[in-house]
């Protein structure tokens, strides 16, 4: 098998990376090449991304990638969803895009309710109500007079955007698209009512094209800046979520997967959308995957919580954090991990304190109290989250796999195994960029289907680990305990 380089532009919401991967005799190696942060600006009341200074870090990447001097066959780039920046007549970005965690949209799906009911819009879609979803960003755009909304000839998506300033190539694609809500699951192309009622059509987006699809080349001025020849820029499954879903390791389609980071995305892979009266009871969304498969599932706060904890402590390791959780007593505090109290709060120890004061609970006053916690809060709302994905799910699911950087996570792996009640897998922490990776190399012909790229991951990763649920009494009584704080609040 020849030796084949791609390059991985992986986004996530606190932290970016350019990679190196390396495909040769059946096996994937990946380089982290450049880490970088994915800034988030506060001003004039509001929440951006600097997104030149992210464009930016990814040109710095390339450009150590081409110091290397090895030949590059493509570049793919993966972020996280529902985003998207303004590009005006002449081409040039007209404002810094908002980020998705700004409050201008609290409120939002209401008012836009009362133009298309709630249930229209989710049987049009099929994608989980949430207020930060494109559709409500730009409905409250549009109420607000935005300026650079009434200004913009394109509306690019932050995969799509980024590369447009790579290649001046503007794209739409599926896959990050599909988080908008604006996308028709059966047909793959955007709603014409939903986009009439924001004054918009398909031509304020760039052109739809799928995962695997060539996007175009560097530009000149880009070549220039960052040292590469003309690479080709290919179009992966640019929701991130998308890819690390594509480089789950399994074998057959009976399983069910955890893309566990800031936020656990927990579903199955769907050849049809589930679009149901239940799974709109549930809040299930449907959103693209590789290969025409939709993936089912329900967007769960994740690390997230424990990230803020991290901000108000002494600076410690996550073997340290893990290490006094272990010590802390089980199950003495619960939370439901998607309350609205988590969403965003000044203090995020004391948002959990005071959701455990309302719920009758004692309060977290030590780190491993804490953290104990939020481990096992996760672990049962997997467990609840799981039983709502059996009622939908066209398969059986035998299995869990856990992807991303939770993949790494002992403690919590081995909770939800127990709290769930069957087994769970992990695949790569490296997931986002391995499926980023692998469609790129579909794209040049190293691997055919989504069965080859899965086997290739499989044989690539060595530090696979299984967990067989443990003390499944004891996990019972606490998720009856855990459901009833759930209705409480």
């Amino acid at each position: 098998m020849t030796t084949c380089n791609f390059v991985a532009v992986d986004l996530g919401a606190t932290s970016g990376r350019v990679i190196l991967a390396t495909l040769s005799e059946g096996k994937v190696k990946m380089e982290e090449i450049h880490r970088f942060a994915d800034p988030i600006i506060q001003m004039q009341g509001h929440f951006y991304w600097d997104l030149p200074a992210i464009y930016k870090s990814v040109l710095e990447g390339l450009r150590i990638v081409a110091e290397k001097g090895v030949k590059v066959e493509s570049i793919g780039i993966d972020t996280w969803g529902v985003d998207f920046a303004f590009f005006g007549e002449d081409g040039a970005m007209l404002r810094l895009p908002y980020c998705y965690r700004d409050p201008h949209t609290v409120g939002a799906p209401e008012k836009f309710f009362e133009r298309m009911p709630r249930k229209e819009l989710y049987e049009k879609t099929g994608i989980q109500i949430m207020n930060f979803n494109s559709v409500f960003q730009l409905d409250t755009l549009r109420r607000n007079s935005c300026s650079a909304l009434a200004a913009a000839k394109k509306i690019l998506f932050i995969p799509d955007a980024l590369a447009y300033l790579l290649t001046g190539e503007a794209v739409t694609e599926y896959t990050i698209a599909s988080t908008a809500q604006m996308i028709d699951p059966r047909t793959k192309q955007w709603d014409k009512d939903i986009l009439n009622l924001l004054g918009l059509s398909a031509e304020n987006f760039g052109r739809m094209i799928m995962p695997g699809q060539k996007i175009g080349s560097l530009s000149q001025e880009v070549q220039k800046l960052t040292g590469l020849g003309a690479v080709d820029v290919v179009a992966v499954a640019s929701h991130d979520t998308g890819s690390a879903v594509a480089a789950v390791p399994a074998e057959d389609d009976k399983f069910a997967y955890l893309s566990s980071g800031t936020w656990s995305l927990m579903g199955v892979e769907s050849k049809e959308p589930v679009i149901s009266e239940e799974s709109f009871a549930l809040n299930f969304t449907n959103e693209g995957g590789i290969e025409g498969t939709i993936r089912v599932l329900k967007n769960i706060c994740g690390m997230w919580l424990l990230e803020r904890c991290r901000e108000e402590w002494p600076k410690m390791g996550y073997g340290e954090l893990i290490s006094m959780a272990e010590g802390a007593e089980s199950f003495r505090s619960l939370i439901n991990p998607d309350a609205a109290i988590f969403a965003n709060p000044e203090s995020m120890t004391e948002a959990i304190k005071e959701y455990c004061r309302q719920t009758s609970q004692p309060e977290p006053t030590k780190v491993g109290q804490f953290v104990r916690c939020i481990f096992e809060s996760l672990a049962l709302r997997y467990r609840q989250v799981v039983e709502m994905l059996s009622k939908l799910s066209p398969v059986e699911i035998e299995r869990l796999y856990v992807i991303g950087g939770g993949a790494k996570n002992d403690m919590l792996n081995q909770s939800t195994a127990s709290a769930i009640g069957i087994r769970v897998e992990t695949g790569s922490s490296e997931s986002t960029a391995l499926g980023n990776v692998m469609m790129q190399a579909k794209y040049a012909g190293v691997v055919d289907s989504i069965e080859s790229m899965r086997k290739m991951i499989r044989e690539s990763l060595d530090d696979r680990k299984c967990y067989e649920p443990q003390n499944t009494e004891l996990w019972c009584e606490a998720y009856e305990k855990y459901l009833k704080i759930y209705k409480e609040l």
